[in-house]
């Protein structure tokens, strides 16, 4: 194993412990609730969902204001979903957690934080937005990657979030397994063809945005794999970048639910469910698709169908067998994700 390697292997690790210190910063102030004409809501998310964040939650807090007379102050915390999932866990108290996958937020209802039934507590069955991977290039595209096979061939660098600590990461692999399995191959060709791809990886950043910024930064890849809207993100940010969204392709889901221990606790459950309600509004979805996110909303994906094409072969979590059994399988300790770490070995 290189040096950039090893150093990408570990570094995640050592970002929990940092996350986790900054985290409970956040967790010690006073807690959520109600105070008056004030009320306060912390939410939990995934990094690429600030951009979104940044200007739907003063919205929210100029409506509530109008209808209730109230101040609403929201704390936020932002870093990679599986990281996000643990903080929560350990004490982080999140009146709502918008996470990269519908198995975190399971995570946290198996811990009892959430009460059984949340998706169907709110609209869509709580999926709030959508993506897709997609393949982002070098100017000119000088390896010629134009699909998913292109990736595993010699001499490719590929970039990609680690599936232990990132949300993404876990869809890119399954999209990455998928475009064999649901293609006609076989789960033997299909871990082949992944385990291929992984060794022409030399970093696995801890998430979406670091992929991103180390892809510009270092130039070290070929190839990155990532949110297709966060690469919409880094051109909106000034940032030149080529990308396409491959043909055959995984229907990436986010969910978002109230924390009900939490709101019970801090007194603010209709605050809570209240914000989690406005995600699904025209207003919240145009401010998701101007950052590069597949809206739910009918209406609001037809006014931006010019930059979100559709995808001819498009398949999802649950054709691949369902997130409880694909977190066991592929990302659990000993699943194939460990075991093809240690095949590619140092």
């Amino acid at each position: 194993m290189n040096k950039n390697r090893f150093y990408w292997r570990i570094f995640p690790a050592l970002t929990l412990g940092i996350g986790t210190v900054l985290i409970g910063a956040i967790a010690g102030c006073s807690p959520s609730g109600n105070s008056g004409n004030t009320v306060e809501l912390t939410l939990v998310s995934y990094m690429v969902t600030h951009a979104a964040y940044q200007h739907i939650i003063p919205q929210f807090a100029e409506q509530w204001q109008r209808d209730r007379g109230q101040t609403v102050v929201v704390r936020e915390s932002y870093g990679a979903s599986g990281n996000q999932t643990r903080t929560v866990l350990h004490g982080l108290e999140a009146d709502v957690v918008a996470l990269a996958l519908t198995l975190d937020i399971r995570q946290i209802e198996k811990a009892g934080l959430i009460d059984p039934g949340w998706e169907q507590e709110a609209p869509n069955g709580a999926i709030v937005t959508r993506s897709v991977p997609a393949l982002a290039v070098r100017e000119g595209n000088p390896q010629q990657i134009k699909t998913w096979a292109d990736l595993a061939k010699p001499g490719v660098t590929v970039l990609t979030p680690n599936p232990k600590t990132s949300g993404v990461a876990r869809w890119n692999f399954l999209a990455l397994w998928g475009s064999i399995t649901q293609t006609g191959g076989s789960p033997e060709e299909a871990l082949q063809f992944t385990r291929n791809v992984f060794a022409n990886a030399p970093a696995l950043p801890k998430d979406a945005r670091e992929a991103t910024d180390i892809f510009f930064r270092d130039h070290r890849a070929d190839v990155l794999i990532n949110y297709e809207n966060e690469l919409i993100l880094a051109q909106l940010n000034d940032r030149p970048i080529s990308y396409f969204v491959p043909e055959v392709n995984l229907a990436i889901e986010h969910a978002v639910a109230v924390v009900d221990r939490n709101v019970e606790a801090h007194g603010n459950r209709e605050v809570a469910e209240a914000f989690v309600r406005y995600l699904f509004t025209p207003e919240a979805q145009r401010e998701f698709a101007k950052v590069g996110f597949r809206p739910v909303d009918p209406t609001v994906a037809a006014e931006f169908s010019d930059r979100y094409p559709p995808v001819n072969r498009l398949y999802t979590i649950e054709d691949l067998g369902g997130w409880d059994a694909l977190q066991a399988q592929f990302f659990d300790e000993g699943g194939i994700f460990d075991r093809i770490e240690a095949a590619i070995g140092p």
